[in-house]
């Protein structure tokens, strides 16, 4: 009896403790409260008489937001003006929105509810959208905002260059940079900040008013200031400053991502290639699903991009996406951009306008320029420069910017190529499929091809059929020179199917004769019509047998 009594007081007085404890931890000891407290001290003696240490929270119905991050972050809260240059108590950074009417898990991802660190922040097990890395924060824009007519990443930088070569941070500021009176100089105010041009795009009156300004305005420091702009630096800096919407590094790792030809294999928004998973909401992976058993560094969504853009085969078993050997700073970008492709389903009323631009009235998200077009959806496989490309374990894509192929290839051929496809092959039909490419892209991207060969001129269009070559002995040719590359039934290899349909039916004969004859330079494809120490010198006779031969596997109409 004795030991049941000592045993019922220390578990009751365990039990006080307990709840002692914890009723200490909820109303003094929680590190909000600790926060605010001493927010509370950096305020004047009036205002911090007036604040009271409390839970605070913004509630969007509308959203279904209920987000308590503001408990901490105080200097964020509706009605606060926070202290300038402190992480925690500083205000928001300026942007468009009023982040009271949004909250701010919909932007910036975390568990909007909880009130300590890590379970807010989302680094908790089996919390599925944890908060986006510091240097990531603009990825959030993604949830709403589909940004338009981004230009292919070469442009872009160049704009940027201009933009700077031409002196506009010296009144101007530009994402953090600029805008700021230098010494020395008859400066006397700053214009207004850029960062969020894009959106009200005034068009080029901006430069007819600066050159106004400075030519007779009468006004030294317009004179000393700004000075005449090239047709085409303005032009490169139009571009430039028209893809400004306020998310820094955002806009680069979409023009990145395009110029990369991404979208040759994976759709977005239903426009793309489908090689590849679509990843329209790929920022919305869930990375307690995800195998991190090869990936470096923290569980995080990030890494799991970034690795798999290095190695995909060894993050994915059997992916069959190639590593397409980017530098660090490119998957960075590249990563940037995907943690941003989340596009939650909200109310109408909030949709911006280039959503509602792109979803409903099919807006591109790139430029329809040639270069952007066809760095977009063809450069993965063809190379920037049109040189082909070849990954480790893959069969070497074909070259088509080179001499050997934009001499005989006719504008009619490399138009058909590009709608039709090559069936059976990596090559997709883009002209004849949803999300492909429409007729004047088409035309775009062949005279961006063509102009891949610095002034080389289309050949005209040959005759479809005109070899006369015994189909007999050119099959014993084709063993002999061309199968061990092109396989003996045609199905390809280290070169071309030459038994597809559609190249059979689009290629003329000229155009097979020729490619024999010359070879393609930069890839393993000889010319059999010149002396070699590694092949055999072929005649016309010959040559044309090959084709007479290859011809057998086109399908009767």
């Amino acid at each position: 009896m004795r030991n049941s009594k000592i045993l019922l007081l220390c578990s009751s007085v365990g039990t006080i403790l307990l709840l002692g404890w914890a009723a200490y931890r909820e109303h003094f000891g929680q590190e909000w409260r600790h926060i605010q407290r001493a927010y509370a001290q950096h305020l004047s003696e009036p205002a911090a008489a007036e604040f009271a240490v409390q839970l605070r929270q913004i509630v969007v119905p509308s959203l279904g937001v209920t987000d308590r991050c503001v408990s901490c972050h105080v200097g964020m809260a509706p009605g606060e003006s926070g202290i300038a240059g402190d992480p925690v108590y500083g205000p928001h950074k300026q942007i468009v929105h009023d982040p009271a009417g949004y909250g701010c898990t919909v932007c910036h991802g975390g568990q909007g509810r909880a009130t300590e660190k890590a379970s807010a922040h989302g680094r908790v097990r089996f919390w599925p959208e944890p908060m986006l890395p510091k240097e990531s924060s603009y990825a959030g824009c993604g949830v709403c905002h589909t940004h338009l007519a981004v230009p292919d990443l070469a442009r872009l930088q160049r704009g940027r260059d201009l933009f700077e070569r031409h002196d506009c941070l010296n009144c101007h500021a530009l994402e953090g940079r600029g805008g700021t009176l230098r010494p020395l100089t008859v400066a006397t105010k700053t214009g207004p900040d850029l960062t969020h041009f894009g959106p009200k795009a005034p068009g080029s009156g901006w430069y007819d008013h600066h050159l106004k300004q400075s030519v007779d305005g009468g006004d030294v420091a317009w004179q000393q200031s700004f000075r005449p702009i090239p047709a085409g630096d303005l032009e490169a800096i139009q571009v430039f400053l028209s893809s400004r919407v306020g998310a820094p590094g955002l806009i680069e790792g979409k023009a990145l991502f395009h110029s990369s030809g991404c979208r040759g294999c994976h759709a977005i928004g239903r426009v793309g290639g489908d090689d590849g998973p679509d990843l329209s909401a790929v920022g919305q992976k869930d990375p307690g699903q995800l195998d991190f058993s090869r990936v470096r560094g923290e569980r995080n969504l990030s890494n799991w991009f970034a690795e798999h853009i290095r190695a995909p085969a060894a993050v994915v078993p059997n992916s069959l996406m190639p590593a397409p050997g980017l530098p660090e700073d490119s998957i960075s970008k590249i990563t940037f951009y995907m943690l941003s492709l989340k596009q939650t389903e909200f109310p109408g009323e909030y949709w911006p306008k280039d959503r509602i631009r792109v979803e409903h009235f099919g807006e591109r998200e790139f430029t329809t320029d040639g270069a952007a077009l066809y760095g977009t959806f063809c450069s993965a496989c063809h190379g920037p420069d049109g040189a082909g490309m070849r990954y480790p374990g893959f069969p070497p894509f074909p070259a088509i910017g080179v001499r050997d192929f934009l001499e005989i290839a006719s504008d009619r051929f490399i138009r058909e190529t590009v709608r039709r496809g090559r069936p059976g092959r990596r090559m997709p039909a883009w002209g004849d499929r949803e999300g492909g490419l429409r007729p004047a892209e088409i035309e775009a991207v062949v005279e961006h091809i063509r102009s891949l060969g610095e002034g080389l001129t289309a050949p005209a269009d040959q005759p479809a059929r005109r070899v006369a070559g015994d189909a007999e002995v050119g099959r014993r040719l084709y063993l002999e020179s061309c199968a061990r590359c092109h396989g003996d039934e045609g199905g390809g290899g280290e070169g071309p199917a030459l038994s597809n349909a559609v190249l059979l039916e689009t290629a003329s004969d000229a155009y097979l004769l020729e490619t024999v004859r010359r070879g393609r330079a930069g890839t393993t494809m000889p010319g059999f019509g010149a002396p070699s120490t590694t092949h055999r010198l072929l005649n016309s006779g010959e040559m044309e047998s090959i084709v007479a031969f290859i011809r057998k596997w086109e399908v009767p109409k």
